[in-house]
């Protein structure tokens, strides 16, 4: 693959340090979940994820959706990002909520969503790595 982009991001001191991109856009704080035992004062790797997965997975489903012509531009997408123990480490999961507009049916919809995974970078980057959960509202 040729990357037509390729963003650039530093982090020092895992998750309690600061993440850094090369052109400044992101320059913020991090730090561990009250839930797994942080202060909870700085964003976490998860919640970044949970972003990016979000917005990436919305522009995939815009993109199938004018192939189709359909519009879904009031559509909404809600990653949740999960981390727990897995074997001796710890994995991620994901449940990727899309709230389609009022105005499209359910079959289409769901074809949509379906779509949009197999186009969507990161739910190829995930496959088969992370579970990630479809959940159309």
């Amino acid at each position: 693959m040729d990357a037509l982009y390729t963003a650039v991001a530093t982090a020092t001191h895992g998750r309690e340090g600061r993440a850094v991109s090369n052109d400044g856009q992101i320059d913020l704080a991090l730090a561990m979940p009250v839930a797994l035992g942080g202060n909870g004062q700085g964003t976490n790797p998860e919640q970044l994820f949970a972003a990016g997965y979000a917005a990436c997975f919305g522009s995939a489903l815009g993109l199938v959706g004018r192939a189709a012509k359909v519009d879904v531009s009031d559509a909404a997408v809600t990653a949740e990002v999960g981390i727990g123990k897995q074997g001796e480490g710890f994995g991620l999961k994901v449940t990727l909520r899309v709230e389609l507009p009022d105005t499209l049916d359910e079959a289409t919809g769901r074809k949509l969503v379906e779509q949009a995974h197999q186009v969507c970078p990161y739910s190829n980057a995930t496959r088969g790595n992370i579970d990630v959960d479809l959940v159309i509202e």
